[in-house]
């Protein structure tokens, strides 16, 4: 498998950012718990570049990824990118593995900027998304500061994680976005109203956690037996199902190995019928 196969997921425009619709999640390029440098960072390195390969032109990584060692592998890797857009995040403090604290503190959030500038070795990033609006501090103070940030040419796009719909609404009174990154699969869908609103809106979606089947994915189940069919693993049909649901999704399955990264690369050219589509949305509501 050497062509760009990505490229039958279809694409999404941020703004003035095409890429294809099957992306790829670098947090799984790190220690346990997200937490210091992977077990194999050769084969990491390996896996970043056969993305793009493969035709994978949109990487989502986080400053708190972790911390800090998948922004450097991406740079090692990729850097100058040459067409890739690169989509990073600030907003989560880390003090341990499986530890994240939300930090919304305006200077914080510049401070994350301004250092994953550096890291990533660019002089603006493509999309920088907000982790996690944080409680303590006034979130239009969190989006101003990204604002202030985009208006310095530091920051090209502005996305928000793990909001509501209310959230995103009372966000772009402060800011234009262009993502939202929930957590979002064949069998959890509690982020439907939001990615309804990013729907009506033309707003990226940006499923993490993409691969979870649970039951579905039993040996007697449907996404087995429609797996099956196609020729397929679950996890490819749990992919393809996403890239079905929402012409506004980007899927960014993660992974540390390159056979599995070719894997769900392949979920792109499967293309599943109405009939197949409504027996896993029924199912996995179920």
């Amino acid at each position: 498998m050497n062509s760009p196969v990505a490229q039958a997921s279809g694409t999404f425009t941020f703004g003035d950012l095409t890429v294809n619709r099957l992306g790829f999640g670098a947090m799984r390029l790190t220690g346990k718990g997200v937490w210091g440098p992977p077990t194999d960072r050769d084969e990491c390195i390996r896996v970043l570049r056969r993305a793009v390969e493969l035709g994978v032109n949109f990487i989502d990584t986080a400053d708190s990824y972790g911390p800090y060692v998948s922004e450097e592998l991406i740079r090692e890797a990729l850097h100058p990118y040459d067409g890739v857009v690169v989509a990073t995040k600030a907003g989560l403090l880390r003090t341990g593995p499986d530890d994240w604290t939300p930090l919304g503190f305006p200077a914080y959030l510049r401070q994350e900027c301004e250092m994953s500038l550096r890291r990533l070795g660019v002089e603006t990033i493509d999309l920088f998304q907000l982790h996690r609006i944080d409680a303590k501090f006034p979130a239009e103070d969190q989006l101003g500061e990204l604002v202030a940030l985009q208006q310095e040419g530091k920051i090209r796009h502005i996305g928000l994680s793990e909001v509501t719909a209310d959230d995103l609404a009372a966000a772009q009174k402060t800011a234009t976005v262009v993502s939202v990154q929930n957590m979002y699969n064949v069998t959890v869908r509690t982020a439907e109203p939001v990615l309804e609103a990013c729907e009506a809106q033309g707003i990226g979606f940006i499923p993490w956690f993409p691969l979870a089947a649970g039951p579905l994915a039993a040996p007697d189940g449907p996404l087995q037996r429609i797996a099956a069919e196609h020729h397929a693993s679950p996890s490819q049909l749990a992919l393809a199902w996403l890239l079905k649901r929402s012409p506004v999704m980007l899927p960014i399955p993660g992974t540390s190995k390159v056979n599995h990264l070719e894997e769900n690369v392949a979920a792109a050219e499967i293309e599943l019928s109405d009939e197949e589509f409504a027996t896993l949305s029924k199912a996995g509501s179920a």
